[in-house]
């Protein structure tokens, strides 16, 4: 008996030829794949694998770090990008801009990646320490500074040729610093913990705690007086001393806070699924977005009254603030 197929036929006599020609069946009759949208993907610099996690700038560019490797450069604010090519694969966590323009960028492997001010040369420089950092940020003196795990602090005064270490020796991971001028900094970290300088970084001091140990993904401090801290269940909590005391701001959303920026226009948090808010007045008002199962972590205010925020899976937003909502409240 003779079959009429689309591959090749003929006359096959052993189980071996009927395994072929099944294997003919399943693969070689198939139309080849379309891969022309993969490659175009692939080829494309904000990818969906890419889990943005800091954002920077300077007077000429923006720049976007995330997970393995993922580092970019924006001339035009955010309008297009290109990818920095490293030899790294390793993930970064923070990113920041020196006074002199240059940026420094951590990596989850505790190395201090320092670029020009084009974005284009980067040198990496390994951190002393053991201990996990988890926030790095560049004082108003061009000294780098990274904090981390078991309360642990570390600084260079030679762009990473040397470094200092102290710790508080608590195990207590410290994952948000901040410099607010060349003597005041704070740290927020785990277990509510609320640290700060008032000498550039020579000593630090427990400037208070959170309500209820509460956890801080992130703060901003506007002044050595003010600041603000976020968290899960949509929690954000203001100071007006420094942080001894904390005062909870209602929010309306029960989605984990990410981030703050701040600008001209005023303060915004960032937030689980790709949620904005502006502080007006006492509370915080959602801006709309497009509705997505994604987290947006960093971002940047530009002068045209835009907010430029990236997230999770290549997640980038460039929204147009609201004139309603564009008046300072803070």
């Amino acid at each position: 008996m003779q079959y009429a197929l689309a591959c090749p036929t003929g006359t096959f006599r052993n189980t071996f030829a009927v395994a072929a020609l099944s294997s003919l069946l399943l693969t070689g009759c198939e139309a080849p794949l379309n891969l022309d949208a993969v490659r175009a993907q692939s080829q494309e610099p904000l990818k969906r694998t890419d889990f943005y996690q800091s954002m920077t700038r300077n007077e000429s560019l923006v720049v976007l770090a995330g997970n393995a490797g993922s580092l970019l450069r924006s001339p035009d604010n955010g309008e297009s990008w290109k990818r920095i090519s490293l030899p790294t694969d390793n993930s970064f966590i923070d990113v920041d801009t020196c006074p002199d323009g240059s940026f420094i960028a951590l990596t989850f492997n505790n190395e201090i990646w320092h670029g020009d001010t084009r974005g284009k040369n980067w040198t990496a420089h390994a951190l002393p320490s053991q201990e996990q950092m988890m926030t790095a940020n560049c004082a108003p003196d061009g000294s780098w500074w990274a904090a981390g795990s078991f309360t642990t602090i570390q600084s260079s005064g030679d762009q990473g040729e040397t470094w200092t270490e102290t710790s508080l020796n608590e195990d207590a991971i410290l994952n948000n610093l901040q410099f607010i001028d060349a003597d005041n900094a704070f740290i927020t970290g785990e277990y509510g913990m609320v640290l700060n300088t008032r000498d550039g970084g020579k000593s630090w001091d427990y400037a208070g705690y959170l309500p209820d140990e509460f956890y801080a993904h992130t703060s901003h401090f506007v002044s050595d007086d003010e600041g603000w801290v976020g968290g899960l269940n949509g929690f954000i909590y203001h100071t007006m001393d420094g942080g001894e005391s904390w005062e909870r701001f209602p929010t309306g959303i029960n989605a984990p806070i990410f981030g703050f920026v701040a600008g001209p226009s005023g303060l915004y948090a960032l937030a689980d699924n790709a949620t904005v808010l502006k502080l007006t007045g006492d509370s915080w008002q959602k801006i709309s977005t497009s509705d997505q199962p994604l987290y947006l972590r960093s971002g940047l205010l530009m002068s045209d009254n835009r907010l430029l925020a990236a997230g999770a899976r290549g997640l980038l937003l460039n929204l147009e603030i609201p004139m309603a909502l564009s008046a300072s409240t803070d």
